[in-house]
């Protein structure tokens, strides 16, 4: 067939593939097998009914798209470059995968306009979605009226089989269809190829079957190599259906175009080579140069930067008038797309003094969660089926249930992994949302993907772990985090406070909904045991990530240094050292990487390095510590697993008293 008999949505459908070919080809890296086959489908989401403004990458009322299998990443930026976004031009194209390029490997919502959420771990994309349609759901249940409809968008994502095959994938699927999300759409490549060969080895399953069960709406295109009408068809039908979400599954060709490479594992996760590029060339007709794409197709193609400003244009007349007729609400959906907080929400935070009765952090958290649910509505979220023992609910809320969508407690099931991808969705669906996910603090080994991710991603989700170390107790070394807080601790741009009592744990959330402001996640682990309030404790601290709790006359001879539930087994540790003719001080660190922030003045005030003798306390791994307490001090800490028995007897054998405190401190001090 002749070029100039192919029309206008061929050429551009060959032109996304060659793009992908041709960058992936001069980076020597990439995958271009998906973006070859998944070009129609996503040709037609974008071209016919995709709502986005490529001059506006932000518009509040976009529809949402996510490329779930993010290795094909050149899908995306062909579909960002040939509808006009500035933030990928042609040569960003051609330093795919190259250092500084606005094109990196997977894709990254930090660093491309037009790209929603990071993905690459497969399943995470889908999952994601889950999230950023709850998050519709929830803001068009808050405030749209009878009359005015404000909040109006479709969440769509392309997965691949490696989606298909990542248990969270599953574990998101399942709750979607529980809660009837009937705008968020799947288009499921299903090109049978996997990076191991025919998906023949390891996934034979009936997907749509499992979708189905799951109480999606599941439909078929069975050429989605050429039949773009069938895939037109199928959108439509999906979004018809309003009461769940739709999977359609689209079968295509992997590599499509390639004339020895289509349908084979070559094409999945490397380069084509130039002798296979330039057959493929000649098969689909694409007599051009590398990246050069016809003038009638970008014509074509960017009159999505005019439908996008008609979009705007439409939504913001929409907009003025909902503000006209309903003030007060439109205050506040404005102050929620602001990201800026209610005045003086912060004053609601609780504050104590050693009379008041010690108590577990997780209930100082319940009080501070139900505090700020009112002043800070924006908050989302819930338990992965441990709400009576997290203690997570906002109570006199209701459920986010189907049909419920306004209400802000989401029951995640028994799905982690789930939980952690959706809440990383919430946040970065761009209205201010602030959503929290929570479990015991040893689970988060179930999760830590997503946790990873929200760092990695900016996202500002708040998670909420509670059953912090052997204090845990009866469930036993299953149940008993060890090495958890190190391991969390390790993870950049990840925040994990480890607060002592109830005045810890105000300023703990006062941290983690400021950091949530500012696009960043906070990891909270509270006790399950008693705690008592100590004296010298503080909201405003917490920020410095460590301070000093108790102080010596003078110089002291030896730093005690404790996170948590062991803060007070270093003050009252310090009392009886102090008693005898010691100069102690006692410092909280809840928070290493907050501390670790301050400047050296700061840092040197607390922790001076004159003062060698330091003893550092924690039901934890040792891991970590050495860099606080230098070679002449010690821990208390614990290398091994926990035992089953009840909690305070686990916390003495091991050693967690104040009289090992105190015998660890005198072997110290010689």
């Amino acid at each position: 067939m002749a070029v100039a008999t192919q029309s206008l949505e061929e050429l551009s459908i060959n032109a996304i593939r060659f793009l992908a070919v041709d960058a992936i080809e001069k980076a020597k890296s990439g995958h271009p097998g998906l973006p070859m086959g998944a070009a129609p489908m996503a040709f037609v989401l974008w071209n016919r009914f995709m709502r986005y403004n490529p001059k506006n990458p932000k518009w509040f009322n976009r529809d949402r798209f996510i490329l779930s299998a993010g290795h094909g990443s050149m899908l995306q930026y062909a579909l960002l470059y040939l509808t006009g976004y500035d933030s990928v031009s042609i040569e960003d194209i051609k330093q795919f995968r190259q250092w500084g390029s606005q094109t990196p490997g997977h894709p990254e919502n930090f660093i491309t306009p037009g790209v929603e959420v990071t993905t690459g771990p497969l399943g995470q994309g889908i999952a994601n979605g889950v999230g950023l349609a709850i998050a519709e759901a929830h803001l068009a249940a808050k405030f749209n009226k009878p009359d005015a409809k404000i909040v109006d968008h479709y969440t769509y994502v392309i997965l691949g089989d490696g989606c298909n095959m990542e248990g969270v994938s599953g574990e998101a699927a399942s709750l979607a269809g529980h809660l009837g999300l009937g705008k968020l759409i799947a288009l499921y490549d299903d090109n049978h190829i996997s990076i191991d060969g025919s998906t023949d080895v390891a996934f034979t399953e009936d997907v749509s079957k499992r979708f189905e069960a799951y109480g999606w709406h599941v439909l078929h295109v069975k050429d989605g190599n050429t039949d773009l009408e069938a895939i037109a068809k199928a959108i439509e039908a999906a979004k018809a259906v309003t009461d769940k979400p739709t999977m359609i599954k689209v079968t295509t060709t992997i590599g499509y175009g390639s004339p020895n490479k289509a349908n084979t594992a070559g094409v999945h996760g490397a380069a084509l080579g130039a002798d296979e590029v330039k057959l493929t060339r000649e098969k689909l007709n694409w007599p051009h140069e590398p990246f050069v794409i016809p003038e009638d197709v970008l014509n074509y193609t960017r009159k999505a930067v005019e439908r996008g400003a008609s979009y705007e244009s439409d939504w913001d007349k929409a907009f003025a008038d909902y503000k006209a007729k309903y003030p007060q609400e439109a205050a506040e959906f404005e102050r929620y797309l602001s990201g800026k907080l209610a005045e003086g929400w912060d004053k609601v935070l609780p504050t104590y003094t050693p009379e008041d009765k010690g108590i577990p952090t997780r209930k100082h958290s319940e009080t501070c969660l139900n505090k700020l649910a009112a002043v800070v509505p924006e908050l989302i979220g819930g338990s992965a089926d441990l709400t009576h023992s997290n203690l997570t609910e906002i109570k006199g809320k209701g459920d986010f249930q189907k049909g419920q969508y306004q209400n802000p407690n989401i029951h995640f099931g028994v799905r982690e992994h789930a939980m952690g991808a959706i809440c990383n969705g919430i946040a970065l669906h761009g209205s201010g949302l602030i959503p929290y996910g929570a479990t015991f603090l040893i689970f988060t080994d179930y999760m830590r993907a997503a946790i990873r991710l929200s760092a990695l991603s900016l996202a500002g989700a708040i998670w909420v772990m509670t059953h912090d170390s052997i204090g845990q107790g009866e469930d036993g070394p299953t149940h008993q985090p060890i090495e958890t807080l190190a391991s969390l601790r390790a993870i950049p741009n990840l925040t994990v406070i480890r607060p002592a009592d109830g005045n810890e744990t105000s300023g703990a959330y006062k941290v983690a909904i400021e950091r949530a402001k500012e696009n960043a996640p906070t990891l909270l682990a509270f006790t399950r045991q008693n705690v008592p309030n100590l004296a010298g404790t503080s909201v405003e601290n917490v920020a410095k990530g460590g301070y000093i709790v108790v102080d010596s006359q003078g110089t002291p001879d030896l730093i005690l240094i404790g996170t948590g539930s062991e803060l007070s087994l270093c003050v009252t540790a310090a009392e009886k050292l102090t008693a005898e003719g010691k100069k102690v001080r006692v410092v909280s660190l809840p928070a290493w990487d907050l501390f670790e922030a301050q400047d050296a003045a700061y840092k040197e005030s607390v922790l001076p390095k004159a003062v060698t003798k330091r003893l550092a306390v924690e039901a934890g791994s040792s891991f970590g510590w050495h860099k606080y307490i230098g070679t002449e001090g010690d821990t208390v800490t614990i290398d091994r697993f926990g035992a089953s028995a009840p909690g305070g007897v686990c916390l003495e054998k091991f050693g967690f008293s104040v009289d090992n405190v105190l015998a660890t401190a005198k072997k110290l001090l010689g």
